[in-house]
């Protein structure tokens, strides 16, 4: 089994607590995936796991073993790091098999894990190969088979694609997943990259100023985010969150007003000041057919644009507070633009404690 479990872990730099009361519980040969801003945590949280960092209270599990005195190198873990790491006066299968040598493992046993390790990863063909002579993308797969020749019990990962170029990031995270499923053991992977946690992990955990926020799969945190932390980091593009009130089921938001009382749309009657969320894919322009059945319609001047190839991302404002939506490459956004909600599409907040009403 190579469930790793961790409880109340805190982590604390003098004065500084990095990591808060941490508690998760890590499946056998589940992909877990650690992100958040930089500073959350996320890297130090890794690194205790892996024996790198001491927690300052707390408890971790591998399997059924608590590892707190267990040293990195007895913890049967493996970790691949944000830089490759190699070492340049080693071919590509001496930088692979170099654990193994340091454990003085028999060099038939070697050459075996070597060459397995070399097939899963398509660098049959570059195993007298040196470091310099490789691409990043092949430096990156070096950099995976020697933690794989090591048949861990869970791989940890420290935003091992961040020093690639966008194409081949896209390109490597499949690779990843294929690699978690050929494996089929613990993954646990840390970046700051939003599409990267939502497109790799069966578990997303999120974290900001050392604590846990929402611990996941992808689709319940992007349509039900636990507060607006959540809603505003997730996603290729942040939620739109807006101010609001609600007095006697009448909405009130960026100047646009719905009575919520005269709907079947479940909405919080025990809270004045709310903060209302809508993905940008929800709010729609006068082009879309759900436009004319949308109960909420607006205008609005777009303040500027990006295109995007298959559509454009427009930005304006609701009310006081800046906005995004989608619209059609083709759309005219140079004046006034019509748009309109589905209220059912509509998140609220607590505006005072920022989680979730519904």
């Amino acid at each position: 089994m190579s469930k790793v479990i961790l409880k109340n872990i805190t982590k604390r730099f003098g004065k500084k607590t990095i990591l808060n009361d941490i508690s998760l519980e890590i499946k056998d040969k589940e992909f877990v995936v650690l992100v958040g801003a930089s500073g959350c945590g996320k890297s130090t949280l890794l690194r205790t796991i892996a024996g790198l960092e001491t927690p300052s209270s707390g408890e971790i599990y591998i399997g059924s073993k608590c590892v707190n005195n267990v040293l990195p190198k007895d913890r049967d873990i493996a970790m691949v790091f944000q830089s490759y790491a190699l070492y340049p006066h080693l071919s590509v299968f001496e930088n692979m098999a170099f654990p193994l040598s340091i454990k003085k493992m028999a060099k038939c046993e070697i050459k075996r894990r070597v060459n397995n390790a070399a097939d899963i990863l398509g660098l049959e063909d570059y195993l007298e190969y040196k470091p310099r002579e490789l691409s990043g993308g092949q430096r990156q797969r070096v950099a995976l088979g020697r933690a794989i020749v090591r048949e861990p019990k869970v791989f940890l990962m420290d935003e091992p694609l961040s020093n690639l170029d966008a194409k081949l990031r896209v390109a490597m995270r499949s690779e990843i997943k294929k690699l978690h499923k050929k494996l089929n053991t613990t993954f646990i992977y840390v970046t700051h990259d939003q599409t990267e946690a939502m497109t790799m992990g069966d578990k997303i955990v999120v974290l900001d100023s050392g604590k846990i926020q929402q611990a996941d799969n992808a689709i319940n945190i992007y349509n039900h985010p636990k507060n607006t932390f959540v809603a505003g980091f997730m996603g290729s593009y942040p939620m739109n969150l807006l101010p609001a009130t609600i007095e006697d089921g009448l909405l009130n938001f960026g100047s646009i007003y719905i009575n919520l009382a005269k709907t079947q749309i479940a909405y919080p009657k025990n809270v004045k000041e709310v903060i209302v969320g809508v993905r940008v894919e929800d709010i729609v322009d006068k082009s879309n057919p759900d436009y004319l059945f949308n109960l909420i319609k607006f205008m609005a001047r777009p303040e500027f644009e990006e295109t995007l190839g298959a559509y454009k991302v427009v930005y304006f404002k609701m009310g006081n507070t800046d906005c995004i939506a989608k619209v059609p490459l083709a759309m005219d956004t140079t004046g006034v633009m019509e748009f309109s909600i589905d209220p059912m599409k509509l998140k609220f907040f607590d505006a005072k404690t920022k989680e979730a009403l519904n």
